[in-house]
């Protein structure tokens, strides 16, 4: 089993006041923990990975193929693969949460 330390990990800021850290990835899957900042949108895009998450603090609306979603704390959410979707955070309050990639995306800078 492995351990991966919140301390030891780096945050990435693929675009402005979003911020990613890979925490741990294994064979099939990948965690990150994710805040966004209010005003903060993530643009969109679309990848082959199934994203699963989990919304802790905070109000995100989701976008995806056409369609509004609004997670709000206690929500999760999934994302099949290579389906169009952005994010913006339009509260008071950063989102923060847990996403689960499958299969494992290992670059949480994925912008640059």
């Amino acid at each position: 089993m492995d351990r991966v330390r919140s301390s030891d990990v780096d945050a990435a800021e693929p675009v402005e006041d979003v911020s990613l850290e890979l925490l741990s990835s294994g064979e099939r899957t990948s965690m990150q923990h994710f805040e966004i900042e209010p005003g903060a949108t993530v643009p969109e895009h679309s990848h082959h990975h199934e994203q699963t998450g989990f919304v802790y603090e905070g109000e995100l609306t989701f976008v995806s193929e056409g369609e509004e979603v609004v997670i709000e704390a206690g929500d999760s959410f999934c994302i099949p693969s290579d389906e169009s979707h952005s994010a913006k955070n339009t509260g008071d309050v950063p989102v923060r949460g847990i996403d689960v990639f499958s299969p494992p995306r290992t670059d949480p800078n994925w912008a640059e």
